[in-house]
């Protein structure tokens, strides 16, 4: 009973990660006005947010074995909470930029010790619901950003109600601290997990460089997809900004969804199959959405978050089962830290490329890296032992 409240409470835990992670493109056709900056600003955010992450996700084992699992998580949603509230009463582009650190060091501790203690001690079904919940978090704040557009209200109203969704969620870590305190088991950092040895794991685990570039490559996918897909239908196929918010907030249904039934299809389906099968669901949404039919606008959005379900958290799931235990935590957190680089740069990238070619180019940009998972997949399954592949 009490590893199932924890269980719970990890996925409450997650739900707090999804909801800043998809307010920012959906806010963002109409904070760009009112800031006075280019478009293809937003990705600046973006790229700090992911930079803090990075930072934080690749010292993780360090600070949970000093601090425990407990003390990192609840600090970290603390954190992002009081980093949302100043975005609800910010209205200069240079104090955003400043708030985005503590936003993104706020999420990579918590990230990749929860994806490790349930690697660890959950079966893959976990998993898949774990990432559920936080694309619960990633839907509900396009949703709740889009009332308040279409009602004529400011973005800051949108960033402050979600600001308290998550002084809430601190809270309930808070009370629940007795139960983490006598239940949390996870695998500790150990002397491999000192970024000096970062470099040695590179080198000397078989598949680990092309799992680090599978990581990097999806989440260039979900995050750019994620940041500008509002403004393709806004700018590209002329959609009102609550439409293109609403539209935005249904592709993280689309994941959350997606992620709920893949935790049913691990009993049927091995995580490598998972795998492939996410990654020909976002082809076929991508081939929707370059239709030139607005019928196509909507299944595409949901196909492309159907297609992202289960891949992170079947690649996650792997980890201790590829690279063994001992080094799980260590190189979870190199594998968080290089999926947030994705994120941190190539959003970013695109919204400089869509200065010059226009959104339009957002489907290319994101077919491209889908061929380089598609390669590095079948890299990875080859280097790994036979026992061992995805």
């Amino acid at each position: 009973m009490k590893k199932l409240l924890l269980l719970l409470i990890i996925y409450l835990a997650f739900i707090s990660l999804g909801l800043p992670d998809s307010l920012l493109g959906s806010a963002w056709p109409a904070m760009v006005e009112g800031l006075g900056v280019p478009l293809d600003y937003a990705g600046i955010i973006a790229m700090i947010v992911a930079s803090g992450t990075v930072i934080s996700s690749l010292f993780s084992g360090k600070l949970i074995d000093r601090f425990g699992v407990t003390a990192v998580t609840t600090s970290s949603v603390g954190m992002t909470a009081l980093a949302l509230m100043g975005f609800a009463y910010s209205d200069h582009f240079l104090f955003l930029c400043l708030l985005a650190i503590p936003l993104g060091l706020g999420a990579g501790s918590v990230d990749s010790a929860l994806n490790n203690y349930v690697a660890l001690h959950f079966q893959a079904k976990h998993m898949n619901w774990l990432h559920s919940f936080w694309g619960v978090g990633a839907a509900i704040g396009p949703l709740i950003m889009a009332g308040y557009l279409a009602k004529g209200d400011s973005w800051n109203s949108g960033y402050q109600t979600v600001a308290w969704i998550q002084i809430g969620l601190v809270v309930i870590l808070l009370l629940s601290f007795p139960l983490w305190v006598k239940n949390q088991k996870t695998s500790a950092s150990t002397p491999e997990s000192r970024p000096s040895n970062f470099l040695k794991l590179l080198t000397r685990v078989p598949g680990l460089k092309q799992a680090l570039a599978v990581f990097f490559c999806y989440c260039t996918i979900e995050a750019t997809f994620g940041l500008w897909g509002a403004s393709f239908l806004v700018f590209e196929r002329g959609f009102e900004v609550d439409q293109a918010a609403r539209l935005t907030s249904l592709y993280y249904l689309g994941i959350t969804i997606g992620r709920f039934f893949s935790g049913f299809l691990t009993l049927h389906l091995t995580n490598r199959q998972l795998v492939q099968l996410g990654l020909g669901v976002i082809a076929l949404g991508l081939v929707l959405l370059f239709l030139p039919f607005s019928g196509t606008i909507l299944p595409g959005f949901l196909l492309i978050g159907l297609g992202c379900a289960p891949i992170f958290p079947s690649l996650l799931h792997e980890t201790p089962v590829n690279f063994g235990e001992k080094h799980s935590q260590t190189i979870m957190g190199m594998q968080m830290a290089s999926a947030y680089m994705g994120i941190t740069l190539m959003p970013f990238l695109f919204g400089k490329i869509a200065s010059f070619t226009g959104y339009s180019f957002l489907l290319g940009y994101l077919g491209i890296f889908l061929m380089l998972i598609f390669a590095m997949t079948n890299l990875m399954n080859r280097k790994v032992k036979p026992e061992k592949i995805l």
